[in-house]
């Protein structure tokens, strides 16, 4: 009922519980000024009463809320109604339509029209379920070359809607999903599901043992519209529960062989009936992942692309001309429609290839004579050309914007040698981790670097502030101020040692379902409530000459000021949440929740620090070494707790690696407006690069050149 109680709170229940609570802690502000001499002494009745109606009324209406629970507390929730359902769908379909509406015009999926790349049943049985229950008598993928209307409506004959894209690096799987995704939702019938397409990487099976429970979380961490009240409760898991969504889940491969094969045993045993799928993968990963399982994706069809032919390329290139195009043009769509230029011929044979020729010299209006000079040369030396012209070619044609921010031009300006040297030591990062090549994280900037001096300098730093605040505070007492600023510096130095390897955390305000936990983070600090009130007695008692009020007064200050630093301390363990990287939206989301919990975690310290002042004060201190040494102390408090200070360490990283010259100082900048040029993608907290390829590129030139320095992963000091 706790948590059902916190669910059905309104908005004047809320406020109402808030001036409970400011009743109280007026009450005891004025209860303790009620012996005070003049003025303040005469506010007493005035602030009674007042704390006192306020309470009174805020209790009534917590009764009221109470009492309308109970009575309510035996129905169950009303489920969604079926009017509901297809409005969910509905606002579903849109936003999915307009996220992949966007990735498709960053790409260029369908411009003139989509890449004309023919996709045919596999010739490997082994990876098949039987053609009699995929598709009844014949199987839908002849290997023609048809339009994207003519997939979906393959798709659609499917006995159970089930399939599986596979092919090599760069031959358009995801390209084929996305398109696949967008014509089904522009043919899409009432009745029919939503596709949504989700990344391999961020299903946890343990976690979430079945393909539903992991979608419907999905769902709503993706889509936060979808748990608007007129839709009803519980709208993801319905929608899921009911078969209304499609999963395209894309990026198999990206699993490590053992994930790989837990997530398609984990696919077999979530499906049945005529739940659909989608599933992209890499050819060989597939077959070793089906072979390591002993089983087929049940009732799926397979397909892989077929080579484009030279002809079929010179027309889609022909059709991304401008109308008035460079000279050189016609030779080249010529030499690749009649053969004469062999390695671009193959280069273009998958769309990876197709859409480099197309970025970096029709995007551009450059000279395309070169392709000519590497046309007779190995396909490997042309796709290398391609990817050394793609950073200058993407530069130029996508300048920042003007006026207001555009979701596929970055927002500032950087050239192509900044570009391509920070991308490059982007490549060095990944190519440390020899588990996890793709995925680069903001955070792991700090995690591969030495950390020991650094530290020792923060440590100093601190240490001299404290220092002479104190020294100050004390009047000239040098060993205050060199005791105090020691201290700091050390607990600093020791403190800091695990900054550089934690994972960032975010501010959970979240209620319901955390009451429990809280309530066990509360009990524990009333201990400590308990032992600051039997101090303060102690205390009282023998700085006060033994008088019995003396004590219990001081026991009420300290212990008052202990129940403020329960409830920072208490609070701070209790907002901050790790990240959970399989659901995380995108790394600057993580960066900023990061930065707000460390943000939290310094006003709790300046709490703790005015509760810590209380208490020196208590002890007789003057009131300006309390206060002041109080809030420094409480800062240093709130910098050193908590178990994640990512952002922080990213702060102390950045700059040392824009003195070297290997990111920017605006690192977060920069790697977004890379994922605006189309460089990098984002997955979750993380940004890999969008094609394997350029990231291949880029280390072999890496490897090549032999850096002067080379970076080795640095020891977790």
């Amino acid at each position: 009922m706790t948590a059902r109680y916190w669910r059905q709170q309104n908005r004047l229940g809320k406020v109402s519980i808030v001036a409970v609570v400011v009743a109280v802690a007026t009450y005891l502000i004025a209860w303790r000024l009620k012996d005070q001499p003049g003025t303040l002494g005469g506010v007493f009745s005035t602030t009674q009463t007042i704390a006192s109606g306020g309470a009174l009324v805020g209790l009534c209406i917590q009764v009221m809320q109470l009492v309308s629970l109970w009575r309510r507390s035996g129905a169950p929730l009303p489920a969604p109604t079926s009017a509901q359902i297809s409005t969910a769908k509905d606002v579903l379909a849109g936003l999915v339509a307009q996220q992949w509406r966007d990735e498709t015009a960053l790409r260029s999926l369908a411009d003139p029209e989509p890449m004309p790349l023919a996709w045919r049943s596999t010739e490997r049985p082994e990876l098949s379920d039987r053609p009699e229950i995929i598709a009844g008598d014949t199987v839908a993928f002849s290997g023609l070359n048809v339009h994207i209307e003519d997939m979906a409506r393959n798709f659609r004959a499917l006995r159970c809607r089930r399939l599986v894209i596979l092919g090599g690096p760069g031959t358009g799987k995801t390209t084929l999903a996305v398109q696949l995704v967008l014509e089904l939702l522009r043919t899409r019938e009432p009745d029919e599901p939503v596709p949504v397409l989700l990344s391999a990487a961020r299903w946890d099976d343990r976690e979430h043992p079945r393909l539903q429970g992991w979608l419907a979380a999905s769902l709503a961490l993706d889509y936060p519209a979808l748990r608007a009240e007129e839709l009803g409760t519980d709208i993801p898991e319905t929608l899921v529960a009911r078969g209304e969504i499609l999963p395209v889940i894309d990026g198999l491969d990206e699993l490590p062989d053992h994930a790989r094969a837990d997530l398609l045993t984990a696919l077999n045993r979530s499906m049945c009936g005529n739940d659909q799928l989608m599933l992209t993968c890499r050819t060989e990963q597939f077959a070793e992942s089906v072979e390591a399982i002993g089983d087929v994706l049940t009732a799926a069809a397979v397909i892989e692309p077929q080579p484009m032919g030279p002809g079929v390329a010179a027309d889609y290139l022909q059709a991304c001309l401008p109308p008035v195009s460079h000279p050189a043009w016609p030779a080249v769509i010529e030499a690749l429609r009649t053969g004469a230029a062999p390695a671009m011929a193959e280069v273009t044979s998958t769309s990876l290839g197709l859409w480099l020729v197309r970025a970096t010299y029709i995007a551009p209006r450059v000279d395309p004579s070169p392709l000519l000079r590497y046309a007779h040369g190995s396909a490997a030396e042309l796709q290398d050309h391609l990817c050394d012209q793609l950073i200058p070619a993407l530069v130029s044609t996508r300048t920042p914007a003007d006026g207001p921010a555009q979701p596929f031009r970055p927002r500032h300006v950087w050239t192509p040698e900044q570009v391509g040297r920070w991308l490059t030591y982007v490549c060095r990062q990944l190519a440390v981790n020899q588990d996890d090549t793709r995925d680069m994280a903001w955070w792991h900037l700090a995690g591969r670097m030495p950390n020991r001096t650094v530290r020792i300098w923060c440590g100093v730093g601190i240490g001299v502030v404290t220092g002479v605040v104190f020294f100050l505070l004390a009047k000239g007492m040098l060993l205050a101020g060199v005791g105090a600023g020691l201290l700091a510096a050390f607990v600093v130095i020791v403190m800091t040692g695990s900054w550089f390897t934690e994972d960032p955390g975010h501010a959970e305000l979240r209620w319901r379902g955390r009451l429990a936990e809280l309530a066990r983070v509360v009990m524990a600090g009333l201990i400590i409530v308990l032992v600051g009130a039997i101090l303060g007695w102690i205390l009282g008692w023998s700085l006060g000459h033994h008088r019995i009020d003396r004590a219990w007064a001081s026991a009420l200050n300290i212990g008052l000021a202990s129940v403020g630093f329960v409830i920072a301390l208490s609070l701070i363990r209790w907002v901050e949440y790790p990240t959970v990287t399989a659901t995380a939206r995108s790394p600057r989301s993580t960066w900023r929740a990061d930065r707000t919990l460390t943000v939290i975690r310094m006003f709790g310290g300046l709490v703790v620090g005015l509760m810590a002042a209380v208490i020196a004060r208590e002890a007789q201190l003057p009131t300006s070494v309390a206060i002041v040494g109080g809030l420094v102390l409480g800062l240093l408090f709130g910098l050193v707790v908590g178990r994640h200070h990512a952002w922080l360490a990213y702060n102390l990283t950045v700059p040392r690696l824009a003195a070297k010259g290997s990111l920017p100082m605006r690192a977060m900048d920069f790697l977004d407006d890379a994922h605006r040029l189309g460089l990098l993608r984002t997955e979750g907290p993380y940004y890999q690069f969008r094609h394997i390829e350029l990231q291949q590129h880029l280390t072999r030139g890496l490897q090549e050149k032999r850096a002067d320095q080379p970076f080795e992963p640095a020891p977790h000091l």
